[in-house]
């Protein structure tokens, strides 16, 4: 029952964003700069500068930039929904930009130590520091979360690791974690949703190596399910899951989505798979679809709910325990 009410306040929700996505006042977009020891590091921040409110930190994927996932250089950004979100829940979104790696493209240091073109920068530092000055401008420290898309969603496994005790929630959306990992093992339990899907070109369901238009090594991946069930395992989940198939929106979508669930308290630790049946690389959105020639390379994009609102409807409710409420 949980489920299915989070899934009806998701969907309400998503109908609302389609109704009114054009006409919606979305908050004003500054640029904040940190100095950090490898040079100034940059980030896009929307959201009240005043009083406590939760903050979201958004990854982008490996040659994105913080402006193309706030919908700032492409007409379609499935994450840049996360504004209209920002608008009406009084959070604070802050997109940071990945330094440049090997092939000359912005990306992060995650934990892929097979990952030749990833940057070598302190990511978990700039991160932090991105947390700290935030919390200083009146952020929630209970309500720290983190949304990543494919290299960023694997930098989000890895902050998940590294930044965990400041972590109330993470989000990977079509990502894994290293199988040749730099990273120690997780140690501490976090509430984990994971978006994927079981055709993605890109990064494997199945594990194995990461595969983009580069004749460079993206290293390899273990199998999704594996990093869901690591997360479970930690937080001492029980094995079954509650599972829910969503409602099928468009007849012409090959895909579907089912959502499996573990842990019944929406406050407490919970781990979340969202399964794309025959989704590709790609953020499941009804309003921000991607044009079919990009989808031909990453695969069919889900169209059954939005990846922003699910993530926010996972993570409204959690406080990461120790740090003072709102």
């Amino acid at each position: 029952m949980r489920a299915a009410a989070r899934f009806a306040a998701a969907a309400a929700a998503a109908l609302l964003l389609l109704a009114g996505a054009k006409a919606r006042a979305v908050p004003a977009v500054d640029e904040v700069t940190l100095a950090r020891p490898e040079g100034p590091r940059h980030y896009l921040r929307a959201g009240p500068s005043e009083g406590r409110h939760p903050l979201v930190i958004l990854l982008h994927g490996h040659g994105g930039t913080a402006k193309q996932l706030l919908g700032r250089e492409r007409s379609a950004a499935p994450l840049s929904s996360w504004l209209a979100i920002a608008e009406r829940e009084d959070l604070v979104v802050a997109a940071p930009d990945g330094l440049n790696g090997a092939d000359g493209r912005p990306g992060w240091n995650d934990c892929r130590a097979d990952a030749d073109n990833n940057p070598r920068s302190d990511d978990v530092g700039f991160i932090g520091a991105l947390v700290d000055r935030e919390l200083a401008s009146g952020a929630d420290p209970a309500r720290v979360y983190v949304i990543g898309m494919s290299n960023g969603g694997m930098m989000a496994f890895r902050l998940a690791i590294e930044l965990a005790p400041r972590l109330a929630a993470f989000a990977a959306v079509s990502a894994s974690m290293a199988a040749d990992s730099r990273c120690a093992a997780p140690r501490q339990p976090l509430s984990a949703l994971v978006i994927s899907g079981t055709a993605d070109p890109v990064v494997p369901w199945a594990g194995g190596p990461v595969k983009v238009l580069s004749s460079k090594s993206r290293g390899a991946v273990i199998p999704v399910e594996q990093a869901v069930q690591r997360w479970r395992e930690l937080a001492g989940l029980p094995a079954a899951p509650q599972v829910q198939e969503l409602p099928h929106r468009d007849p012409n979508d090959p895909t579907r989505a089912t959502r499996l669930l573990w842990g019944g308290n929406p406050a407490g630790v919970q781990v979340e798979l969202m399964r794309i049946e025959g989704g590709g690389h790609v953020e499941p959105s009804a309003s921000q679809r991607l044009g079919r020639l990009y989808l031909s390379f990453v695969g069919p994009q889900n169209a059954d709910f939005e990846t922003a609102e699910e993530a926010w409807a996972f993570f409204r409710p959690k406080r990461a325990p120790g740090r003072g409420a709102n």
